[in-house]
């Protein structure tokens, strides 16, 4: 087991049998895959659930706020904070960098919520590696004709930056099979309740609900 994954493991004050740890939820899909949508439209429905805030060098798209879609940093702040350790995870994605706080998942999970992170492929692989326990599920996008109508209609990447996503598209589509689901984004309200069902779904399984389960066994006694 590596370093980082023990950190993000080891329990605080409360015994490990004792303690029900939040589920850490990775969402990944090609730019314009639709996943950021799915997610704020899940953050409304789905009760007890958090957003990991990622960091980022690129800039501001319209209406996105510093601290809500993400943190926008300077190159230089980004790579102090490599070097000090902060991310969890992170990587160059079309030029630009993007990382994982390591503080803030930490302390959701320890806490026993539930967050939910939404990176790019070479994250998802990442964040599996490191934390084992983490539900991955993937967006994949119905076809190439409505993933470019999606970035185009986005309106936030030049021609050359539109046509760098499409052609990255098909090699971050075959790692689907890593995930543990997949969601075809053809219906934006079908998906979003797919996303919901798994998360709800996960909750209930019995590995994550022992404690629990224990104390009413014993109540029985």
């Amino acid at each position: 087991m590596s370093s980082k994954q023990e950190e993000l493991e080891r329990p605080d004050t409360v015994a490990p049998e004792e303690r029900t740890r939040g589920i850490l939820f990775v969402v990944s899909s090609p730019s314009g895959g639709g996943k950021g949508t799915l997610i704020q439209r899940v953050l409304k429905q789905v009760l007890n659930l958090s957003y990991s805030v990622s960091y980022t060098t690129r800039a501001p798209r319209n209406g996105e706020v510093k601290g809500r879609e993400y943190f926008f940093v300077t190159p230089e702040k980004f790579h102090a904070m490599v070097e000090a350790g902060e991310f969890l995870e992170w990587a160059t994605v079309h030029g630009k960098l993007y990382g994982t706080s390591r503080h803030q998942v930490s302390r959701e999970v320890f806490e026993g919520r539930d967050i939910i992170l939404e990176v790019d492929v070479q994250g998802a692989a990442s964040v599996r590696e490191l934390v084992t326990d983490s539900v991955s599920i993937f967006i994949l996008p119905p076809s190439v004709e409505i993933l470019r109508q999606r970035l185009i209609d986005r309106g936030t990447d030049s021609p050359e930056e539109l046509e760098l996503r499409l052609r990255h598209a098909p090699a971050e589509l075959k790692d689907y099979r890593a995930f543990d689901y997949v969601i075809i984004n053809d219906q934006v309200e079908r998906a979003a309740g797919q996303l919901s069902c798994i998360i709800e779904a996960e909750r209930t399984r019995r590995a994550r609900q022992e404690p629990q389960i224990k104390r009413v066994i014993e109540s029985f006694s």
